[in-house]
């Protein structure tokens, strides 16, 4: 299962979590992301979220980031968390509009 919101800051942010949490997810289940990496890392930090990794990507895509564009990289890593490409790609546009998407799935 998979939900994802849209955001425009980190007050949104805070709800948001704390509604995924009460609708069951965890807090390892749920992730932030920003098309600004440094936002998305503040963020993540601010707001005490999983961050995308080696256990969600696996080995190959957790590589081929670093060769990534930050769009590539960000789709790449909403496919982990069990989004379909025309849904990252929808997403991925909605951070280049400088949202911010949290994602609380039970797949990665």
């Amino acid at each position: 299962m998979v939900n994802v919101k849209v955001i425009e800051n980190g007050v949104q942010a805070k709800d948001t979590i704390e509604q995924f949490l009460r609708e069951g997810f965890t807090k390892d289940e749920v992730y932030l992301l920003a098309h600004h990496q440094d936002r998305s890392e503040d963020l993540t930090a601010a707001t005490n979220t999983s961050t995308i990794g080696l256990s969600e990507q696996g080995v190959f895509d957790s590589i081929a980031n670093v060769f990534r564009s930050r769009g590539d990289e960000l789709r790449a890593k909403m496919r982990s968390l069990g989004l379909s490409q025309p849904e990252a790609e929808r997403y991925e546009e909605e951070l280049d509009h400088g949202k911010v998407i949290v994602v609380a799935s039970k797949v990665a």
